[in-house]
């Protein structure tokens, strides 16, 4: 640092009071770290504390010291990632928005854009508490994660930040420990972990372990502590072997000793259900080598030196885990049978691995790794805002990002031979959601390994996944139950709520002009501006913010098409458009009644997700039908002697509409059938290839779970084109051998 920066900062006067001079004190120690910065940011730096220190005047934190204080430490770990004065003002203001009434606006005119939208992104939306507010806090996620996923300083000032407040945690209420300590274990760690910040990872996890289980966290550190002591020599000896091997083979090595975390050996010891004498992994060495070749070689120097444990090599270096991490793990079976794990990287690897994306600040663009850090970094933070174009729900968001959190890993190959890391659990769905989101919507089968697989499939290391597409297949909300990535999720849902509100403004249209007809008008009034003025006045009838709102709304059953319609007419009949008296005379003469409610609509299989045909009573063509346009759901359909359309009826009479079959449909549409038959060897095969022969496609076969009888019951989905089809697979059916009887399943009660 220049000497002109350092003369910059203020003296202490001779006035200044304790908590100032703490304050100076600590301040003065963040300079000392900025020597990497200029003078010019230096300034910066000192009138962003200057600014947060006036803020936060007369605040103090729980143990008595001024609350700048925490800015400053905040600050002081972004130094260690060597983060730029940007970062390192919008550290020192963190809480400037939150706490001191100070409006983004007044941060942009004194300290300019950048540094604004930092301290924007790091504000959380109100003071939150985990367990009963999770609207509120999942917004604030959102928010976070958003303004990091466009700019990675604010979750690495944000990590700061709760570090520094995990580490003076003794000092809050310990009311409060449980509630913040959960969080930093669920959230925090794991999105340093992803992000490739293992020691801040560790940090946290072992300080969250502390204040969530303080007694396991003693007795779990006193063992530790004695069996370091114990092991002491049988570590120093292993180094002196490992370091004498290396230096008879000529390979220029730095090695460090690597202690499992207490919080890591909690969780094997409950995962596992282990004792602490059987964790016997505690205690490992990494070792530092010049060149990527360099830990091939060293790999086998250990493998001869001592026997490595089958099953426990991984080699990260030609398959980096998501969060760019790269090394060689090995397994050795040490002295007096002891396991100890070998780490092997480069010091290229060795920053990316403690560092993550902060490796990009710690060296410069050109020095070998960064460039690999910063991109496998940021994969996952563009991630999150694919998933925000589709999620606008803060929860939903949160559920999404939550999942991609899990630091398991598989590794699969696309045909190709290009590697793909998926979530453990991960399955053929999210797969093809990850090569493209049109390759997910389009998924109709699968092969792993050349042999064919249900796209509900989990996949495992070193498969290779081939997605079969179809231009005509779309997405299944059934996938939902199975997913595991947020990405995949999140396009599902999108797809999904997307093409239902396109399908229920469609029938919304139809039915309003239906309804409209009824009034005498013939169609519906344009989006010309002559008409502008009457949908103006309709939607503030209706309290809808816009024309295809209203339609959606009517095709999803939230408004009657009848009361809109009479409004809209009484709307047309004001601007001096005269009703058609033979429209409406023609239009109560086809319904055969006085009024008409809702008009009839026309089916043929086409209509989506806006028309759902009842799995009560599995209406097809040639039934009688009626059409109940349930709250937020669309139109259902039932046989009009369906019980449960019956009772529908009597409760909502005004909700119901006509509905009729088109002349022709043009899709295959679901049935129930019984089939009654004598038990025996090859029957359900027979039946099988009766319905096949018959043309009828099995959907689902329900054998019940009673022991096999004489006589048993076979139940099965299958689908017909009408009824006509339905009578010729009954017909069938009845010829085979072994069959007692079959019939159509109807509700009980029909």
């Amino acid at each position: 640092m220049s000497p002109t920066a350092a003369t910059a900062f203020p003296v202490e006067s001779a006035s200044s009071t304790p908590a100032q001079s703490a304050a100076a004190a600590s301040f003065a120690g963040l300079v000392a770290r900025m020597d990497y910065l200029s003078a010019a940011e230096v300034e910066m730096v000192r009138q962003a504390y200057r600014f947060a220190d006036a803020a936060h005047l007369g605040q103090m934190r729980k143990n008595g010291d001024p609350y700048i204080t925490h800015p400053i430490a905040v600050a002081a770990m972004c130094t260690e990632w060597k983060l730029d004065a940007q970062a390192l003002m919008a550290a020192l203001m963190h809480d400037v928005l939150e706490d001191c009434g100070i409006t983004k606006q007044e941060m942009v005119e004194r300290f300019g854009a950048p540094v604004a939208e930092l301290v924007d992104g790091l504000t959380k939306l109100d003071k939150l508490e985990f367990d009963t507010r999770e609207q509120n806090q999942a917004e604030s996620f959102r928010k976070m994660l958003l303004a990091m996923a466009r700019d990675v300083r604010v979750i690495l000032i944000k990590l700061a930040d709760r570090t520094h407040n995990m580490r003076t945690m003794g000092d809050m209420p310990k009311a409060k420990w449980g509630r913040i300590s959960s969080e930093t274990i669920e959230i925090y760690a794991p999105i340093a972990h992803r992000l490739g910040l293992n020691h801040t990872y560790r940090e946290l996890q072992d300080l969250a372990f502390r204040f969530l289980h303080p007694w396991r966290y003693e007795v779990l550190s006193k063992a530790l502590s004695k069996a370091r002591g114990r092991r002491k020599d049988l570590i120093s000896r292993v180094r002196h072997e490992v370091e004498a091997a290396f230096e008879k083979h000529g390979v220029h090595v730095r090695i460090m000793g690597r202690e499992k975390t207490l919080y890591s050996v909690y969780r094997k010891m409950d995962n596992k259900h282990l004792s602490f004498s059987q964790v016997t992994d505690i205690y490992g060495f990494r070792i530092v080598l010049p060149e990527l070749t360099d830990c091939y070689t060293a790999m086998g120097v250990l493998h001869q030196l001592y026997k490595p444990l089958p099953g426990k090599f991984r080699d990260y270096i030609a398959i980096p885990k998501v969060n760019g991490y790269q090394s060689l793990h090995t397994t050795l079976i040490g002295p007096f049978g002891t396991n100890i794990e070998f780490q092997l990287r480069t010091h290229a690897m060795d920053v990316v691995a403690e560092s993550g994306v902060a490796a990009h600040w710690l060296y410069k663009a050109s020095e070998p790794g960064s460039d690999t850090s910063q991109r496998l970094g940021t994969q996952w933070l563009q991630s999150l805002l694919d998933i925000q174009q589709e999620t606008h729900d803060a929860a939903e968001f949160w559920d999404h990002v939550k999942i991609d959190l899990f630091p398991d890993a598989v590794y699969v190959f696309t045909p190709k031979s290009k590697i793909m890391a998926m979530p453990r659990g991960a399955t053929v769905m999210d797969f093809a959601y990850a090569i493209h989101s049109d390759v997910g919507h389009r998924a109709i089968a699968a092969k792993i390994n050349g042999e064919q697989m249900p796209l509900r499939s989990e996949l495992n290391n070193g498969d290779v996944v081939e997605v079969v597409t179809s231009p005509h297949a779309q997405p299944n909300p059934a996938w939902l139950s199975f997913v595991k990535t947020g990405r995949a999720r999140s396009k599902i849902r999108h797809y999904l709520k997307t093409v239902a509100h396109d399908e229920s403004r469609a029938l919304g249209q139809r039915m309003l002009t239906q309804a409209l007809r009824a009034e005498g008008f013939a169609e519906l009034p344009g989006d010309s501006a002559e008409h502008k003025a009457i949908w103006d006045k309709l939607l503030r009838f209706t309290g809808n913010r816009g024309r295809d709102e209203l339609l959606a709304d009517i095709g999803m059953g939230r408004r009657i098409a009848s009361m809109v319609g009479k409004k809209l007419g009484m709307l047309l009949a004001e601007t001096g458009v005269k009703p058609d008296l033979l429209l409406i005379s023609t239009e109560r003469y086809a319904s055969g009644q006085e009024t008409v409610t809702q008009g009839v609509v026309t089916l043929d299989g086409s209509e989506g997700l806006s028309v759902q045909f009842a799995t009560c009573c599995h209406p097809i063509p040639g039934d009688r039908i009626v059409g109940y346009l349930g709250r937020g759901e669309g139109l259902v359909v039932h046989i009009d002697d369906c019980p449960i359309g019956r009772r529908l009826l009597d409760r909502d009479r005004e909700r119901f509409l006509e509905v009729e079959w088109a002349d022709e449909p043009v899709r295959a549409f679901e049935s129930a059938v019984l089939v009654t038959v004598t038990n025996g060897k090859g029957v359900l095969a027979r039946v099988a290839a009766a319905l096949a022969a018959a043309e009828a496609d099995i959907t689902h076969v329900d054998m019940g779970m009673e022991p096999a009888q004489t006589a048993t019951d076979l139940k099965f989905a299958i689908t017909v084109r009408d009824r006509v089809h339905l009578a010729e697979v009954l017909r069938s059916l009845k010829r085979t051998p072994s069959v007692v009887k079959a019939q159509r399943l109807r509700p009980r009660g029909a």
